[in-house]
């Protein structure tokens, strides 16, 4: 504690909280009172009162109710305190526990970020830590309900969220009180009806299962009924008659259907696309609040001497507080905050949270341009902070069954294996691709696409990558034909391969890899770059190239225009007369660059005539045009910004895509009906679940480039773009996850079907592949209804038809076993199924 709180008024509630502690801790106002909550009841809010929620963790540390409290290791800790107010709570109470939250602050010397919660709209940051789920019941202090105590009073409960899973009570059990979209849990007496609304999904309904038992649990008895809805009058005479008691079916009209819902989401995604940055200053004792300016935002526009908001619209407003801030600033923060989302019309419950100088969450460090540890040293390599802290790697070769097995190796490195694999390179050439002769693999026509099939084995099996690389000056249809071939070739490979487009000058390490130093891109592209027989006819006598890399993993030349204003002293450069090859080294360029370049060099010359900056002939000068001015300040290499990844679940089902942010997350949180989007700064994953909707993962890569579009920092738009199918998760994917489980996604799939609720069948390439059809018990169809497609029901994916054949059938049909067929490649899958009249 700093002397300047030392004799502060401390509630004796936060006596025991110590600032270099981990833990997790949350109190109730009672009676205007700070009351401690006991850990059992962790989880379980009443709406009729306010809480204070504190978490202080170290980077990389699980978040949550089970934090342990323990002395830090000497990492900087990350402290979270927020303040939730129930729908019924008092005005006296939610000031309370605001100004409480204040003074438990002050106690940790003002570190803390704080948010405001407001029940039914919580973050998703404080919803992570309850990996249980939030249960909220009616009631609270001030009406005597203030803990769960016996009570055979009949109970309504709405089950919503398919990760953090929110469960609240319901004021009446009345039908205007239930919607089609969700599931709800009825408990009478000890009966448990599991209701489940026609449009809700499969995963909130696992969830409301799961709740169930453990109601039961915790009464020790009963019976679990499962309903779907319109199913109601199939129940048991006596369950009928219990469910109708408070549920009379003849007043189901009062149902509300989801599906008529109003959205916002178009004005919600110009807010969120139209950052704006305000400074707040109290000179002459007034608060005077001034636009600075709207996005992007960058770091050096905050004033460490005063506070300022960045207003997100209804995604959230911000305060930042400056270090050198006055103390009212200080205090005054939230208030204000509220005072300005008032002011500007956004809805009550938008999210507000105040951050500090050198203590700001991602999510927030997200909303700038840039954005840089301050005092931060430079060097080279770059800045990556994981969920669960990675140590920094300095090996340059890498084993692929060390990389399977160190996931979080691979993920920091971003590499599966060394690039010692097999690839094959083709190029687009009239709508079709062509092969590459392995001698013409490594260079590339910035007026041309590639796509790279690459295989590497982990222990007995065979994993493959599917590169698509678009030239920064190739056409529209030759970029349209690069993904359509790369979506052919992953489903004649069964849809193993993980995709990844790739965009000229935004090659990933892995891609560079595979040349071992041999990259090279030239201009132009196939009419100018060969001739009829396929010859390399291309850059002529005469070209310059620029070499980038510090080693043989990420070297790569990058053909510039021929002539003296192309060099910088920082770098190396090749320059090609014929037969013969200079190469020039800048005085700032390192020893590892100066490696690289030679490399390259010999490639293009056997005994290039090496050149240091200061020490040109006049025939150097002379084929550049003759000396002139360039580029010959030296610049320090920076480390790039810290970046921690961040996990989304994206959706178009409004119509708009919109993303909600996954916090704290782990593997529990890719979830089989999603399409989600992990975004670890220099590279973009989209993880396709198996049961995921048919237009999500049909426009994957399309939605990938509007979340780089709206992110209001402005983000490069050219980063690589990696597709991952649930199943055929690469290392460097799985490395940003933590612990894995193999048995998990087939785990939760035995869990649904106890729940009666039948598997999803799903084109195993989900970038344009067919729909999703969940196939009811005995929904098989004969050989001649299939073949004819006559009475098929509406969504059933026709390229899979043959999952829809009885065993025997399938047999007599295609004359094998479904193991064997499964066997068969993909091409000679698809070429039977063509000839069966089933595709």
């Amino acid at each position: 504690m700093s002397s300047s709180n030392a004799f502060a008024v401390t509630d004796p509630a936060f006596r025991s909280i110590k600032s270099d502690h981990t833990g997790f801790f949350i109190w109730r106002i009672e009676q205007l009172e700070v009351v401690p909550v006991p850990r059992d009841s962790y989880g379980t809010f009443f709406s009729g009162d306010s809480y204070i929620v504190y978490t202080a963790f170290e980077r990389g540390q699980a978040v949550g109710a089970g934090t342990k409290v323990k002395l830090s290791q000497g990492s900087k800790l990350e402290k979270h305190i927020h303040f939730w107010l129930g729908a019924e709570s008092t005005q006296d109470e939610a000031t309370v526990a605001a100004f409480k939250s204040v003074e438990l602050d002050d106690l940790l010397d003002g570190t803390p970020i704080q948010h405001r919660e407001v029940q039914g709209h919580e973050s998703g940051r404080f919803l992570s830590y309850f990996r249980e789920g939030v249960r909220i019941l009616q009631g609270g202090v001030a009406t005597g309900l203030s803990h769960v105590v016996e009570d055979t009073t009949p109970k309504l409960f709405a089950v919503k969220g398919k990760r953090q899973v929110v469960v609240t009570q319901k004021p009446k059990v009345e039908w205007s009180e239930m919607n089609t979209g969700d599931c709800f849990l009825l408990n009478i007496d000890s009966t448990f009806f599991i209701w489940m609304g026609r449009a809700s999904n499969r995963l909130e309904r696992l969830q409301a299962s799961k709740l169930a038992h453990k109601l039961k649990e915790e009464k020790g008895q009963g019976e679990i009924v499962i309903l779907h809805d319109g199913d109601e009058n199939k129940l048991e005479r006596d369950e009928k008659s219990l469910f109708e008691s408070v549920l009379p079916l003849e007043k189901k009209n009062e149902l509300k259907d989801t599906s008529g819902e109003d959205s916002d989401d178009k004005e919600e995604l110009r807010l969120r696309t139209e950052l704006k940055l305000y400074e707040c200053s109290d000179d002459g004792g007034t608060l005077k609040i001034t636009e600075i300016k709207s996005g992007p935002l960058l770091q050096s526009d905050l004033n460490r001497n005063n506070t300022f908001i960045v207003d997100n619209g209804n995604a959230g407003v911000w305060v930042w507080i400056g270090k050198h801030a006055s103390k009212t600033e200080r205090t005054e923060a939230m208030r204000n905050a509220q005072g300005f989302i008032q002011k500007k019309g956004y809805k009550a419950y938008t999210p507000v949270s105040r951050v500090v100088d050198q203590g700001e969450p991602q999510e927030f460090k997200s909303l700038f341009k840039s954005w840089k540890e301050r005092d931060a040293t430079t060097g080279f390599g770059r800045t990556y902070s994981g969920t669960r802290g990675v140590a920094k790697v300095v090996q340059t070769k890498f084993d692929a069954t060390t990389l399977h097995q160190r996931t979080d190796v691979a993920s920091e490195t971003r590499m599966v294996d060394d690039g010692t694999g097999v690839k094959e390179v083709f190029r687009v050439d009239n709508f079709d691709l062509v092969h590459v002769q392995d001698g013409m693999a490594g260079k590339f026509y910035s007026g041309d696409c590639y796509v790279i099939l690459y295989a590497y084995t982990t222990g007995s099996s065979d994993s493959y990558l599917i590169y698509f690389w678009l030239g920064s000056h190739s056409s529209i249809d030759e970029q349209g034909t690069a993904a359509l071939k790369a979506v052919e070739l992953d489903d004649r490979l069964g849809g193993k391969p993980v995709q990844i487009r790739v965009i000229q000058g935004k090659e990933p390490p892995h891609f560079l890899a595979m040349f071992k130093g041999t990259f090279t891109i030239l201009e132009g592209g196939k009419s100018s770059a060969f001739d009829e027989n396929g010859q390399d006819v291309s850059v002529g006598s005469q070209y310059l190239l620029q070499v980038h890399g510090r080693s043989a993993l990420t070297a790569k030349a990058v053909q510039v225009p021929m002539k003296t204003a192309s060099l910088n002293t920082n770098d190396c450069f090749i320059l090609v007369d014929g037969k013969e090859a200079f190469l020039w080294m800048g005085k700032g360029s390192t020893g590892d660059e100066r490696e690289v370049a030679k490399i390259i060099a010999g490639n293009v010359n056997a005994d290039p005539d090496l050149i240091y900056e200061g020490q040109e002939r006049d025939t150097f000068w002379n084929l550049l045009g003759g000396k002139g001015p360039y580029l010959d300040e030296r610049v320090l290499k920076d480390v790039g910004e810290h970046y921690s990844p961040r996990l989304f679940h994206g959706s178009n089902a409004s119509g708009n895509f919109k993303l909600e942010e996954i916090y704290n997350f782990s593997q529990v949180d890719l979830v089989m009906e999603d399409v989600m989007l992990l975004d670890v700064g220099d590279t973009i994953f989209i993880w396709l679940g198996s049961d995921s909707n048919h237009t999500e993962r049909h426009l994957c890569l399309n939605s990938a480039k509007e979340y780089l579009e709206s992110d209001p920092v402005g983000r490069d738009k050219d980063i690589p773009i990696v597709i991952v199918k649930q199943g055929y998760e690469p290392p460097h994917f799985i490395g940003f996850f933590g612990a894995w489980d193999c048995n998990m996604f087939s785990d939760i799939e035995e869990q649904l079907k106890l729940l009666g609720e039948p598997p999803v069948f799903n084109s195993p390439n989900g970038v344009g592949g067919g729909g999703s059809y969940s196939m009811s018990a005995g929904g098989y169809y004969d050989y001649e209804t299939l073949k004819n497609a006559e009475g098929l029901p509406d969504g059933m994916d026709m390229t899979q038809k043959e999952k829809y054949l009885r065993d025997e059938d399938f047999e007599k049909v295609f004359q094998m076993s479904r193991d064997n067929f499964e066997n068969l490649p993909g091409w000679r899958q698809i070429s039977l199924k063509k000839s069966l009249g089933l595709f």
